[in-house]
This record gives structure tokens, C-alpha cells and sequence, in this order.
């Protein structure tokens, strides 16, 4: 059984494709969960362009079953017929400032100079936090960049879990990075310009922060976060100390008439005592996470034979991100400050599809950067990104995107106020169940051993043993466990 997704994941999403721009956009949409516009591209394909696309792909393994997907696609999705209804503003508040969208390029090896901006923006990007600024003489080292793979250490096909970044700064003159934003702002006034800077004193802080507001910046970030800086003091020294982030927010507010925005470490053991220096220093707005300090063990990734302690990004960071979000959106006076417009946050961490987005959201962010996914798979993303949260009001009846940012607070308890009086059985769909047993190992050797399997390779549940930990639908390759309906626990005799 093809599942759509899956083989999506496989497209290598090549430059301009050799099985066609529409082919490639189809599957491009799939792969990063916009189903509505792979529908409505596939639809308009014909069985002998398919063919001619399958035949073009030069896949390392074995070419996309793109007929297959094609089917699978327009059977599963059957939205296409309100494709010409007119999609839903994603105009957004952000720090008082009117953004066209909330999608926007984190202060990283994404934005380095003017070009990649430009290009960035005219894709449909909103705005950028440029790449940090700053008066040091900044070395980089080779390689920089590492990744882990879905199945362990290191990845060879693209297909990054996390992603293990080395470099520090702009490595461009300050007053040449000053003038690239001046260039950006005038030539793209619609679109918001923030710099994000870093200094080593007060009066550095200061004076980097008048260059931007001279510049023409809508806003600026004080990156208190980078975990790499190769002198003490900086970056994510500052992060884990409320005292200095509280000193340089309030120096640099006083400083300038835009808005500022502390870039927050998540090397903490709590984002809540940083964050409140924030409020208490009148930022308008707070940028969360930054990378988290680890290890990757590579070889391939050292520098003269050396490792050392870096950022680590991507995907497998989202829930780290979303915990530390959360922390800030639930504390009384933080969440106060958010919901009347005082202190916003700009959500980072892990963000590669508008789902993704829609978490941080949801977890009350108006505004998210994306860094990582953009590296792996380039600035076109924007597209689904865009569409998709488009498409999802869109069904929701949804008009304003503010009706959407934290949306799911309410939701969100402790431990402690969780219902432990109900539980829910797992669910087997033997229709759809390929007998290879991975429930009943996983069940076996780390559940409560409430799963039988027999001759027939069909897995069956011992009720009287089942705690409803549903780690069998978790292990389910082919999606053949689901969940039954919530009933009241059994006494204990």
C-alpha cells in the first residue's frame, strides 16, 4: 500500500526537475503537507505527462511512483471543488508592526547578504532577522555544518532530523551589513527588515541599535543566544543571566524608538525568569528558542581532527521549542502582557511545515522564523508554507489569523490535573494490518505485554493487561492501530 506522504519524502526536490515544473510542484506541496494543492495540480495532469515525468526521474533508488500518487492524492482529497473560493488574509500584528504573513527568515547563514534577502522576499517571505551584526572580527571554521539522519548519526540523502550548526556572525563589515538593510528596506518597503545585532558593552549594544533605526530597521533583535561565540560573555552568556539580560534590553530601549526584541537561549533550565526581564525592561517582543548547545559524534564533520559542544537545530528541537514557548505564554503577567499586545513573541525552533507554524501558533506566537528548513531545502517552501495555513482557515471558517494564536492554551494542564480515572484501548484494523509484528515486540519487551500473536500473524489485544499506553500504534508501520473509544477504568479488586 503507497502511502502518499512516505513516497512524497522520497522526491529528492531537485532543481528545476526533470519530470516538470507542475509534476514537481505537485509533489513538492505533498511532501511538505499542503494536500490542497497537490490535488489541484495533479488534477490537471494528464496519464501520459505522468508517465513521461515517471520515466524523467532520476532518483538514486527508484523513481517516485508518481501515478501511484497521483491516485492516492485525488482520491484522499476530495477538497479540490472549493479551490476557487478566495483564500483567507494571513495579514498579522507583530510588535505594532503590519506583516503580510507571519513567515519570516531567522537571523542565520540564511540571510547573509543582500541578494538572498531579495530573493528571499520576492518568493513571498514576509520579513527577515538578518543575520546578527556585530563589531567583532569574526572566524569561521571548515566544516561548519553537521546533520543526524531519521535513523541515526549522519545522513547522506538530505533527510535531516537535526542539524548541527557551527557558525557564529556576519562575517560582513557592520557598516557594510547596515547599508545591505538600508538597500533592503528602501527597495522592499512592504516587507520587514529586522537586525539583529550583538555587542560586547553597553555603549556597543547602543550604538549598534541607533545604526539600525538609522538604517531604516522596523525592529531590532539583541541576539542574547548564540551558542558558539568563541569569547566569553556573548551571546548565550548573556541568555542564562536575567540580571545582564535585563541591564542591556532596558540600554538598548532607551536607546532607540523601534521595537526591541531579545533573541532568548534555550540552554536554560527555565525560560521564565529570562523572559520576565524582558517585560520588566519593556521589550515589545521576545524571539524563542535559538539552537541548544550539543554534541554530534561525526567524523566527517571535525575540524583539524577536533569536535567541540555546538547549536543543534532542526526538527528534532519542535517539542523543546514548544515547551519553552509555552512556559513564556503561562505565566499570568507574560501571557497578560501578550494577549494586550505589550510583549509578542516570534516562535523558532524546528519549523519545516505550516502545521509546524500552526503549533507555534497555537502556542500564542504572532510571528515564526525558520532557519534550518530553509538550508535544506531552499527558500520555495514559502509557497506551502503560506497555502497551507491558507487552506486550513480556509476549512475552519477562519478570516483573521489572531484568531488562531494560542488558540490551544486552554488545552494545556499539569501532570497533576491529567484524568487518570479513564483510559483508551487501542484499536486494530486487521484490514490494513501486514503481520509483521512490531506491536507485540514493542508491547513484549516495553509495554504491559497485552498483545497476542499467533500463527495467523494477526495481532490480537489481551484486554485485562492493556493499559492504554498505546506504544503498538506508535510502532504500526502500516497505521493499522487506532483508538477506541474513552471508557471509565475498570476497579481494581
Amino acid at each position: 500500500m503507497l502511502h502518499p506522504n512516505e513516497e512524497a519524502a522520497r522526491c529528492l526536490l531537485c532543481h528545476d526537475a526533470p519530470c516538470g515544473a507542475k509534476v514537481a510542484r505537485a509533489i513538492r506541496a505533498l511532501r511538505f503537507d499542503n494536500r490542497w494543492t497537490a490535488a489541484e495540480l495533479f488534477d490537471q495532469l494528464t496519464d501520459s505527462e505522468i508517465a513521461a515525468a515517471q520515466a524523467a526521474c532520476i532518483h538514486y533508488d527508484q523513481p517516485i511512483r508518481i501515478s501511484e500518487l497521483k491516485a492516492a492524492v485525488c482520491n484522499q482529497q476530495s477538497a479540490v471543488s472549493n479551490q476557487q473560493a478566495e483564500l483567507p488574509s494571513l495579514e498579522v500584528n507583530f510588535c505594532d508592526i503590519t506583516c503580510e504573513n507571519p513567515f519570516f527568515l531567522a537571523s542565520s547563514a540564511v540571510c547573509t547578504n543582500y541578494d538572498m534577502v531579495a530573493r528571499a522576499f520576492e518568493a513571498g517571505w514576509a520579513g527577515v532577522f538578518y543575520k546578527t551584526i556585530s563589531k567583532q572580527d569574526i572566524r569561521e571554521v571548515s566544516p561548519r555544518f553537521d546533520a543526524v539522519g531519521v535513523h541515526g548519526e549522519g545522513t547522506n540523502n538530505g533527510d535531516w532530523l537535526g542539524f548541527r550548526n557551527m557558525e557564529q556572525l556576519s562575517e560582513n563589515p557592520y557598516t557594510m551589513d547596515f547599508d545591505i538593510l538600508r538597500r533592503l528596506k528602501q527597495n522592499y518597503p512592504t516587507k520587514i527588515v529586522v537586525a539583529s545585532i550583538m555587542g560586547q558593552t553597553e555603549e556597543e549594544w547602543s550604538e549598534l541599535a541607533k545604526m539600525a533605526e538609522q538604517a531604516g530597521c522596523d525592529a531590532v533583535e539583541l541576539n542574547f543566544s548564540c551558542p558558539q561565540m568563541r569569547l566569553e560573555g556573548l551571546g548565550s552568556d548573556i541568555g542564562q543571566n536575567p540580571e545582564l539580560i535585563l541591564f542591556y534590553t532596558s540600554y538598548v530601549k532607551n536607546s532607540v524608538s523601534i521595537p526591541v526584541i531579545p533573541k532568548m537561549t534555550p540552554n536554560v533550565a527555565s525560560m521564565v525568569q529570562p523572559a520576565l526581564s524582558c517585560f520588566y525592561a519593556g521589550a515589545h517582543g521576545i524571539s524563542a528558542i535559538n539552537t541548544i548547545k550539543s554534541f554530534t559524534p561525526s567524523d566527517e564533520a571535525t575540524v583539524c581532527s577536533k569536535k567541540t559542544i555546538s547549536g543543534y537545530s532542526g526538527r528534532a528541537v519542535k517539542p523543546i521549542a514548544l515547551k519553552m514557548i509555552y512556559e513564556i505564554t503561562a505565566h499570568p503577567l507574560l501571557r497578560k502582557a501578550g494577549v494586550e499586545q505589550h510583549m509578542d513573541i516570534s516562535g523558532i525552533g524546528g519549523i519545516e511545515t505550516w502545521r509546524d507554524a500552526l503549533d507555534f501558533i497555537r502556542m500564542g506566537c504572532r510571528n515564526v522564523q525558520v532557519c534550518t528548513a530553509v538550508m535544506e531545502y531552499g527558500y520555495r517552501i514559502i509557497d506551502d508554507l503560506i497555502l497551507g495555513l491558507q487552506h486550513y482557515m480556509q476549512e475552519r471558517g477562519i478570516t483573521d489569523l489572531k484568531q488562531l494564536v494560542g488558540e490551544e492554551l486552554p488545552n494545556i494542564v499539569l501532570p497533576t490535573d491529567l484524568d487518570r480515572e479513564t483510559m483508551v484501548f487501542p484499536k486494530f484494523e486487521h484490514d490494513k494490518c501486514i503481520g509483521c509484528g512490531r506491536c507485540y515486540v514493542s508491547c513484549m519487551d516495553g509495554g504491559h505485554q497485552a498483545i497476542a500473536f499467533g500463527e495467523d500473524r494477526k495481532p490480537k489485544l489481551i484486554g485485562k493487561n492493556c493499559v492504554g499506553c498505546h506504544l503498538c500504534r506508535l510502532v504500526c508501520p502500516s497505521g493499522a492501530i487506532g483508538v477506541a473509544k474513552r471508557m471509565q477504568k475498570m476497579s481494581a479488586k
